[in-house]
């Protein structure tokens, strides 16, 4: 369950850009999570104060990974769903685009409607 709450958490800022849980057609919801655990310890405090490259990268994964807006709204509601579980630092949150060098375009909040999250 906390792999599941940091991972959403931490693709709360991909989870922004994505939208809904469950299995996507090209990964699924534990895919997902798994691929964004290196990502826990800095979304949570307890790591350095920017992301490792495991972390980057698995964001940088995760992005390349929602091809569509069937698996951007899966992933979504899958890391909105894991993230209430945990207990992140939005500021941390918000900053992992600029330190991983991915483009997020959609809102990087725990609280956000997946149902609205553009699908471009």
């Amino acid at each position: 369950m906390k792999l599941m709450g940091w991972s959403l958490i931490v693709f709360g800022l991909v989870v922004m850009v994505l939208n809904n849980a469950g299995p996507a057609n090209g990964i699924t919801c534990q895919e997902a999570l798994m691929s964004l655990m290196p990502c826990e310890p800095y979304l949570v405090g307890s790591g350095p104060g920017s992301p490792a490259v495991p972390c980057c990268a698995g964001v940088q994964t995760l992005v390349s990974e929602a091809t569509s807006p069937e698996i951007r709204r899966n992933l979504c509601e899958c890391l909105k769903t894991a993230a209430a579980g945990m207990k992140i630092d939005p500021g941390r949150l918000t900053a992992i685009p600029e330190y991983c060098k991915v483009s997020v375009p959609v809102p990087l909040d725990p609280n956000v409607d997946c149902s609205k999250v553009p699908l471009f």
